[in-house]
């Protein structure tokens, strides 16, 4: 009986990653993001409607990219996980989609899922916490 519990303890801490796993990349940094935005300020306006995005500077590694997904508020970072951050690295919105355009690499993510559109690259886009309370967005890590 102990066997089947040990057998069953350790496949389930095996089978879960852990939030320090998914966020291990190399490419940039675990910079404390801890930001508000009031959806009643006009340049967050955009994001009161379902399919908009919106990027804010001076966040994270290279911004944050915020995005109304229709169900929910996601928060990304504008860096490009699969490239070393600098100028060109940095996501331009397109519609759902984001993509960087560095001469040698020209990667695309979902905005909504976070994974890239290409089969080739092996990081998904950095996502911070997002909690929504009377028309303020929390984002943090």
């Amino acid at each position: 009986m102990r066997a089947i519990f040990l057998f069953l303890g350790l496949s389930l801490l095996w089978s879960c990653e852990s939030d320090d796993n998914a966020r291990r990349n190399p490419n940039l940094l675990n910079i404390n993001v801890n930001f508000e935005v009031n959806l009643n300020l006009p340049q967050f306006n955009n994001l009161n409607f379902s399919g908009n995005s919106v990027f804010i500077p001076g966040q994270g590694n290279l911004g944050l990219i915020v995005v109304n997904s229709g169900s929910s508020f996601l928060a990304w970072d504008a860096a490009d996980p699969n490239l070393v951050p600098r100028e060109c690295s940095r996501l331009v919105i397109n519609g759902l989609n984001a993509s960087s355009n560095c001469d040698e690499d020209t990667n695309s993510y979902s905005l909504v899922t976070g994974q890239p559109l290409q089969e080739d690259l092996r990081f998904p886009l950095y996502a911070y916490r997002v909690t929504e309370s009377d028309g303020v967005l929390r984002i943090f890590n």
